[in-house]
């Protein structure tokens, strides 16, 4: 020992420090008092994921760009029930009054279906002729487009004029209708001492065309029965007479042509002639001179029919019931549709919004009333998937923090899920989508997918 202690040079040190750890005992099971060094390694991903690893700021960035996007187009989105499809239907109608179903059957229902029969992409067609009256519904496949349709069926009505009833009143007529165009509100017109026709003249002239002009709004279609003059031949007055119907016919409609009777030219001056040959009201029609006696006498409609001011079609019965109501005397409904691509929710709130102006202007005789709100079926539909959407992100986020027992672990599906939502809304936002129930079960089920790959990243 004391030799060693003489040999203390500077080369010794080291293997005396040596020897010192070497002394020191052993203890099983003890730590070490000298930690072990630790490195900082540098991370530099590969992949997508590279370069927003090595620039956190830019990820951070990125990332409120994200969320402000988001939460920028939530509220522009349009709601719907279902997502905006513009289907290749259309409805064609033909009318002609008094013919029974098999002479329309025969003598328009068939030669327009010849016709429609030669455009290419129709898929299916089906026709009903009832009395007076033959509708057609003419369905395309999807990848033909609604407005090539309509030019197709368009043409092949003019081809079929030719082979139609020479005495026909007017021509086949045709709509593009859409199964997703329903009426999103419907309101009603109510009174107790106006007549049918004198109700949807009001509501033609005054209320339709005061919420066709409402941003949204495609157009309002009117239920009730049109006013009319029915005359009704008395066969025996007109035999009498010598009259026959036709000759009856063809005196009321040279009695009530509106057309252009000529001006006098004078020196300095020329008057333009107005005649007033419209008839619109039964006792002009009751004063029509429609042939003359042998002896020169007029003979008057009223003498051979009976005329009185009734609706177009007497057949029709209309029963109105709704709660806090007694069932008026005269009704018309009213049905608002949307342009293809609105937002239903915010049409039908134009109308309500629309609703004080158009009572002010009413008369006290009409009624206006809310019938049927389907923007509001869709609000509670959307709000119904918003809150079950809410509900699985919260309960994901529990399981996840349950199982790994880690709450840093946890912060990444956290943060990732809304992040992800933020970002498909504003991507929806970007291609013109709608918030629907398809869409809401979507972003639902994505969910699933998306907490899968966050734990497997984890």
């Amino acid at each position: 020992m004391a030799e060693d202690e003489r040999h203390d040079g500077a080369g010794d040190r080291q293997p005396a420090k040596d020897r010192l750890y070497a002394a020191t005992p052993i203890v099983p099971g003890a730590k070490s008092a000298t930690p072990p060094e630790s490195k900082l390694v540098q991370v530099t991903g590969s992949g997508l994921s590279g370069p927003f690893i090595r620039r956190p700021v830019m990820t951070v960035l990125l990332t409120l760009s994200v969320i402000v996007a988001g939460m920028a187009t939530y509220g522009k989105l349009a709601v719907n029930d279902l997502p905006s499809v513009d289907y290749p239907v259309i409805q064609v109608t033909c009318s002609y009054p008094g013919a029974n179903p098999t002479t329309m059957a025969n003598n328009i229902a068939t030669p327009l279906e010849k016709q429609f029969l030669q455009i290419p992409g129709l898929d299916i067609i089906t026709s009903t002729s009832t009395q007076g009256n033959t509708s057609f519904t003419l369905q395309f496949v999807l990848s033909k487009s609604i407005v090539d349709a309509a030019t197709d069926v368009q043409a092949a009505i003019q081809r079929a004029t030719g082979k139609l009833p020479l005495d026909l009143p007017s021509p086949p007529t045709f709509t593009k209708t859409n199964p997703n165009d329903q009426a999103i509100y419907l309101l009603g017109l109510l009174s107790d001492t106006l007549t049918d026709g004198d109700l949807y003249k009001y509501a033609s002239t005054a209320v339709a065309q005061r919420i066709a002009i409402l941003p949204g709004v495609s157009q309002v279609n009117i239920y009730g029965v049109q006013g009319a003059i029915r005359i009704k031949a008395d066969p025996a007055g007109l035999a009498s007479r010598g009259l026959t119907m036709d000759d009856l016919a063809s005196a009321i409609r040279a009695g009530t042509v509106y057309a252009g009777a000529g001006q006098f030219d004078g020196a300095h001056r020329t008057f333009v002639l107005l005649p007033n040959g419209q008839i619109d009201q039964a006792e002009g029609y009751r004063n029509l001179i429609i042939a003359r006696n042998r002896d020169g006498s007029p003979v008057y409609l009223r003498d051979v029919a009976e005329v009185r001011q009734s609706v177009q079609d007497e057949r029709l019965s209309r029963t109105f019931w709704m709660r806090g109501f007694n069932p008026p005397g005269s009704v018309v409904v009213l049905a608002v549709s949307r342009q293809a691509g609105a937002n239903a929710v915010e049409v039908a709130n134009s109308v309500k919004a629309l609703f004080p102006e158009i009572r002010a202007s009413l008369p006290g005789s009409i009624t206006l009333v809310p019938v049927f709100d389907r923007s509001q079926s869709i609000v509670d539909s959307v709000h119904d998937v918003q809150f079950t959407l809410i509900i699985a992100f919260i309960l994901v986020v529990i399981v996840i923090y349950i199982f790994l027992g880690r709450a840093t672990d946890t912060l990444i599906p956290a943060v990732a899920l809304p992040l992800s939502l933020l970002l498909t809304v504003a991507v929806m936002y970007m291609l013109d989508y709608s918030i629907n129930n398809l869409t809401l079960m979507a972003l639902t089920l994505a969910i699933g997918f998306l907490v899968d790959d966050a734990i497997v990243f984890l």
